[in-house]
Parts: C-alpha cells; sequence; structure tokens
C-alpha cells in the first residue's frame, strides 16, 4: 500500500500533513510513502530530512497522485495552478482520501460529488468524534488552538486602536473591545489571548457550560439563556437553534456588536453549516474601522457578508474570511496535525495495511464519501436546506 503526502496548494497554506517523524511511523506500519517535493518547507522541514527516513521524494503532484492508494492532506482538495487540474481530478479513482474536507460548507459540495463519482473513499478530519478514545485523532480541536490564538493576532493587527489600555502624557486610551461568539476551543482560546493583550473582553454563547468556562477566565458573559433542550445535543455540544431562536440570538448580540472594535465569530454545530448570527443590516450599525474575524467561514461562516478566503471592507467595517488560520502558524500547527492524522491513520488500519476498518465508529463519524455515495449527514443535511 502507498501512502501519499501533497504539497498544499491553497493560498498562503504552509501546513504538511506528515512530518518525519510520523513518516517513520507510516513505514513502521508496512506503508510505502511518497512526499511531494517541498511538502514540507513551510513547516521548516526539507526533502532530505524525509528522504533520511525512508520517503521517496516525488516532484510530479499527477504522478503522487495517480500512484497512491491512500493520500493523507490537510486542507480540501483545490485546483493546481501548476498542472491545470482539479486536485480531485488527479487523484486515483478507488482509492482514500484523508483531510479537512468541510463537507457541510456548500463551497465543496461539487468537489465532493466528484470524489465519490470516482469512487473514492473519503474522510474529514473535522468529524471526529469527540470521545476520550478520539482524543489523540481530534484535528478540529488541535487545529482550533491554534486558530483561537491566531484570530485575535490577526484582528489586533487590522484594528487601529491600541488593544491594551494605554497611560499618555494627555490622557489614558481606553482598552479595545473584544467581542467572541462561540466559546468552544477556539473562542477560548481568543479569550484568554485576547487577556493577554490587555483588551476588554465580552462572550456569547448559547450553552451553559461554555458560558461558565469562558467567565472563569475573565470575560464578560452577555447574551441570553437558551434552553437546554434547544440549544444541547446528546453529546454534549451544540446543536442547531430553531430559527426563532437564531433571530432572538440575533437580537440579543447586535447591541454588543455595535459596542465591539474586534469580533472573533466562532460559533459552529459539529458537522453543520455555520449559523448565520451576524446580518448585513447589523454590519452596518457596526462602528467605522471594527473588524470581524469570521473563524467559522470554512463551514460557511457566522457572518451573511463574508467572502470565503477573502478580506474586504464593507460599510466601513473589516471583515476577514480567511480560510486558514492555522495555515498562518504553520510549524506547531503540522507538528499537531501530523500526530492526531496519525494516529488516526493507525486506528483505520489497525488490522494491517490492506485491511482498513471502515465499521470503527470513529472512521464511522468522519466517512464522507463511500462506495460511491454521500454519507456524511452534515453534507446531506445542508444539500437538503439549499
Amino acid at each position: 500500500m502507498i501512502l501519499g503526502i501533497p504539497k498544499e496548494i491553497l493560498d498562503d497554506e504552509l501546513r504538511v500533513a506528515a512530518l518525519p517523524e510520523t513518516v517513520s511511523g507510516f513505514i513502521k506500519m508496512g506503508f510505502e510513502v511518497l512526499v511531494q517535493s517541498s511538502a514540507g518547507e513551510g513547516a521548516l522541514h526539507d526533502d532530505a530530512e524525509y528522504a533520511n527516513v525512508g520517503a521517496q521524494i516525488v516532484e510530479d503532484p499527477e504522478d503522487l497522485f495517480y500512484r497512491s492508494d491512500v493520500i493523507l492532506k490537510v486542507k480540501q482538495p483545490w485546483f493546481n495552478k501548476q498542472t491545470c487540474k482539479h486536485e480531485a481530478e488527479m487523484m486515483r479513482p478507488e482509492s482514500i482520501l484523508i483531510a479537512f474536507l468541510h463537507p457541510a460548507s456548500p463551497s465543496n459540495h461539487e468537489m465532493i460529488k466528484m470524489l465519490a463519482q470516482k469512487n473514492m473513499t473519503t474522510m474529514t478530519m473535522d468529524s471526529i468524534p469527540r470521545i476520550s478514545r478520539a482524543q489523540t485523532m481530534d484535528a478540529l480541536t488541535s487545529m482550533s488552538t491554534v486558530t483561537g490564538y491566531k484570530s485575535v493576532l490577526i484582528g489586533a493587527n487590522r484594528c487601529p486602536k491600541f488593544i491594551p489600555m494605554i497611560g499618555t502624557a494627555i490622557g489614558t486610551i481606553k482598552p479595545a473591545k473584544f467581542f467572541v461568539i462561540g466559546i468552544g476551543v477556539v473562542g477560548l482560546q481568543a479569550i484568554a489571548t485576547a487577556k493577554r493583550l490587555g483588551a476588554s473582553i465580552m462572550a456569547l454563547d448559547i450553552k451553559e457550560d461554555a458560558r461558565k468556562a469562558a467567565d472563569s477566565l475573565g470575560a464578560k458573559i452577555v447574551g441570553f439563556d437558551v434552553p437546554a433542550e434547544f440549544a444541547v445535543g446528546e453529546d454534549g455540544y451544540a446543536k442547531s437553534l430553531p430559527e426563532e431562536w437564531l433571530e432572538k440570538e440575533r437580537e440579543a448580540i447586535e447591541p454588543h456588536l455595535r459596542e465591539a472594535d474586534v469580533s472573533i465569530l466562532s460559533a459552529l454545530v459539529p458537522g453543520e453549516v455555520a449559523p448565520t448570527l451576524i446580518t448585513e443590516e447589523m454590519v452596518q450599525n457596526m462602528k467605522p474601522g471594527s473588524v470581524v474575524i469570521d473563524v467559522s467561514i470554512d463551514q460557511g461562516g457566522n457572518c451573511e457578508i463574508t467572502e470565503p478566503g477573502r478580506d474586504i471592507v464593507k460599510h466601513r467595517v473589516h471583515l476577514c474570511g480567511q480560510w486558514n488560520i492555522p495555515g498562518a502558524m504553520p510549524v506547531h500547527a503540522s507538528w499537531l496535525y501530523a500526530h492526531n492524522i496519525l494516529h488516526f491513520v493507525e486506528n483505520l488500519f489497525k488490522n494491517g495495511v490492506d485491511k482498513p476498518d471502515y465499521d470503527d465508529d470513529i472512521v464511522q463519524h468522519s466517512l464522507v464519501t463511500y462506495h460511491g455515495e454521500i454519507v456524511h449527514q452534515g453534507m446531506l443535511k445542508a444539500i437538503n436546506k439549499r
């Protein structure tokens, strides 16, 4: 069985799906490993390091995709300007792809349909269940930690004000106000980072446990209470609110959004399209010069007018729809992701490299396409809503 590691081609994506130390693990499992030339450069690992642990370096991405039985990527397949072909076109029919596919995001639906038509088995690393056995595979939590930290730095860099309180000879400048919407792993890390920078922080979440965690970090809790049966699923994570409760949430958000200098939007329902919490009308009422970092853009975004993959200014508000925020911290992000995916592959092939266990509950949660069909419930739900 041949396992391939291509170079990521999404704009500004510097991560890599495997490091030399994890390539050693795949080889010990019995895989032959192909690594595209310069795949690890963004994470500061050169081709010689991969070759020294037994990987074969491949120059041509088409050659790597064609030869690989199993392909490990960070982000979803994308159009390759070097070959003038979409990566999904270059993948061999009936091969296996493991990556962040974000199947609920409408922008990825055509690509995933293409993979299904090729009878490929695909798994997404953003649907690993948060159970104790899967903790070492939980790439979403790993990347969320990076994202929460980096999103605050991006927001601070775009904010035209000081972040901490600053004393000067002619008066004191008040600290900037950060508003964190969605207090999961991203939100908690964002709160902690904004606090280190000296910001004033407001936070909102529909789950009581999340609000308590934010309060313990020093954030001012704002918003409203949602009955637990609407807010929390059986697995303990947020679930989609009915439209009437979403409207109440928007009403609760709006007055605080008007006060905020930087808003971090990270409200997600696992495996589903992100809820729209900020409308264009709400953006129009924000302070000129304020900043929105729409962290949830990979799953559609929390802001109605954020543009995926772009930074824009609209209604005098800076809207950041940067796709791959963890890609801006490639060294630690690659180290975390590479080890997550190694543990996932070890679990998938625990019976041997030629015997993938598709009945395993962790694998079942992550499956997107199988036997030519789309099986991911979040994507199917998103398609039915369109």
